[in-house]
């Protein structure tokens, strides 16, 4: 599972022209769900992303992280972040978990965001969406579930 983190000063995410989510400062998360992945990935993202210190204290390092500012996150499935371009010049989504799979996942992922008592806005799965990102630094930084360290 992979997750690219936008710090932004303010986000949103339309359908048809229609506003179904917004946030203040905070996170976009966009996720890519792969075939492969389980409820261990969520377990291991959310934390994950909910306490990285990637705001600024008030000597400018990064040393806060959402949960220190409050923020609020803006979380939108993205399965083209499970592109393979190593092959040729059209990216292949092989690895992508199947629409169903994948929506369940991102619902257990958004439920479990959610008990971390942040505000969280949801983009709608498998729609077209407009999503409107003021990337704050900008900082963007991408997380994978498959870089985390073994279990002992």
């Amino acid at each position: 599972m992979k997750a690219l983190l936008q710090r932004v000063s303010r986000a949103a995410v339309s359908i048809d022209g229609n506003t179904i989510g917004e946030i203040s400062r905070g996170l976009v998360v966009l996720v890519g769900i792969a075939d492969v992945d389980t409820e261990k990935d969520i377990e291991y993202l959310v934390p994950k992303i909910v306490n990285l210190r990637i705001f600024e204290d008030n000597e400018s390092k990064f040393n806060l992280s959402i949960l220190d500012v409050k923020g609020d996150l803006l979380i939108v499935s993205q399965f083209t972040l499970m592109a393979d371009t190593r092959k040729g010049r059209r990216p292949s989504f092989t690895d992508a978990a199947p629409p169903e799979r994948a929506e369940k996942l991102f619902e257990k992922f958004v439920a479990v965001a959610k008990e971390t008592g942040l505000k969280v806005a949801v983009g709608r799965f498998q729609a077209h969406m407009l999503v409107d990102i003021q990337n704050n630094g900008p900082v963007t930084i991408m997380l994978d579930s498959r870089d985390k360290l073994p279990s002992p």
